[in-house]
């Protein structure tokens, strides 16, 4: 089976592979031709290519519906990693024999996948693919693979962005001033309008909505979620320490978390602090639930699986969060979410909660990633973090707490 791919090696094979790649097929797309630029879309179906990233797969749940209005439900498809398909599912919005999966376990595997998701694309004749990623080389050689006759994705006008080639018959301009959300929005409004008429097009911006909760787990969940809790624990504060490693800069420094729990259980007397995460930081959070030393701090790291995750989201009352997929999961519940931002920007990546709040520091150098640099930087201690202080965010959450119960 074999190891699974690190983020960083994905990311290298991305630039070393996949850049050439992309300058191969450029030169066999303008000698071979393609469709009418000046002809208007007409899809029966539509295809999004978003291989990463679960969190940014919920901030694309209004470009999904925007498409499933257009072709109808059963016409949508998605191509997703393995690891990533349980949010969709979760979601609803794409039928699930139309989720296409590719799976990261081993190179070798992962060319398998991406062959075989390309042959069954190729099959079902899709009309339309767009591309959610940003700048990625190996997902606009999916896109171009999958035999599409119109292909959205953004493209690196006068260099403002990592080269991916002319892949794309529909090349959208990457606006940093909206919202991810939005921006999803305006690829899938690309098909409505001739591809000559490309970058500019009078579509209006779709508008920034913040999503209603979609996730109501059955009592029987929440019973089983609840057991894996002390007696008597019956109001919760979430902290996820975590930030995935995709962009360990993300990070709050853990000495923080830890003040953080200890300030809540000295605040608040009915609350009880838990740290969730993966089972590869089951052991970090362990002490960090040490470090506190009370027994209304614990850890359910490693304990919970995704799904059992979101339904504690359903029965506590707040989440503290690095900028992270957890983040926007809890976006299809009910619970106050607290986001820490550092080396991105709300603006672009707030969570879609009605009862979100976003924390930064604002310092000069944040944010420092982005799409135009591929998400890359020089940064090697994350000030932006750090400047966050354990007396802000817990002010936040203690205002937060109170305040649901007049709810």
């Amino acid at each position: 089976m074999g190891l699974p791919l690190k983020v960083s090696v994905l990311q290298q094979a991305d630039r070393i592979i996949f850049a050439p790649v992309c300058l191969v097929l450029t030169a066999v797309r303008r000698l071979t031709g393609g469709a009418d630029a000046s002809a208007t879309p007409d899809p029966k179906s539509i295809l999004f290519v978003k291989l990463a990233e679960q969190g940014s797969t919920v901030l694309a749940a209004g470009a999904i519906r925007r498409a499933v209005e257009r072709v109808g439900r059963q016409n949508v498809y998605f191509v997703v990693f393995e690891e990533n398909r349980f949010i969709l599912d979760l979601m609803g919005l794409v039928p699930a024999e139309n989720v296409i999966t590719v799976p990261t376990q081993s190179t070798l595997g992962m060319a398998r996948g991406a062959l075989g998701a390309l042959r069954l694309l190729r099959r079902r004749r899709i009309d339309a693919a767009v591309d959610l990623e940003f700048f990625a080389r190996f997902s606009a050689v999916f896109t171009f693979l999958s035999g599409a006759k119109w292909r959205v994705g953004l493209h690196p006008y006068f260099g403002e962005g990592p080269y991916r080639g002319d892949l794309m018959t529909h090349r959208v301009i990457y606006n940093p001033h909206l919202h991810t959300s939005q921006m999803f929005g305006v690829l899938v409004e690309a098909l409505r309008v001739a591809a000559d008429k490309l970058p500019t097009f009078d579509v209006r911006i779709p508008p920034f909505r913040h999503a209603e909760p979609t996730f109501f787990p059955d009592a029987d969940e929440q019973s089983r979620v609840r057991a894996l809790l002390p007696a008597g624990s019956a109001r919760l504060v979430l902290l996820n320490p975590n930030a995935g490693d995709m962009l360990p800069l993300r990070r709050w420094p853990e000495d923080r978390y830890a003040a953080l729990a200890a300030g809540i259980v000295e605040a608040l007397p009915d609350a009880t602090v838990v740290m969730t995460g993966t089972a590869e930081e089951a052991g970090a959070a362990r002490a960090l639930v040490e470090r506190v030393g009370s027994p209304r701090c614990l850890s359910l790291a490693g304990r919970t699986t995704l799904r059992e995750l979101l339904v504690l989201y359903t029965i506590a009352d707040v989440l503290v969060s690095n900028d992270s997929g957890p983040a926007h999961f809890a976006a299809l519940t009910p619970i106050d979410v607290i986001t820490l931002f550092g080396p991105e920007t709300p603006a672009l990546f707030a969570t879609l909660s009605p009862h979100s709040v976003a924390i930064s520091a604002g310092i000069a150098c944040s944010p420092c990633i982005n799409a135009l640099n591929n998400r890359q930087s020089a940064c090697r201690d994350n000030r932006c973090m750090q400047a966050i202080g354990v007396d802000e965010v817990l002010a936040e959450v203690v205002t937060r707490f109170r305040a649901r119960a007049s709810r």
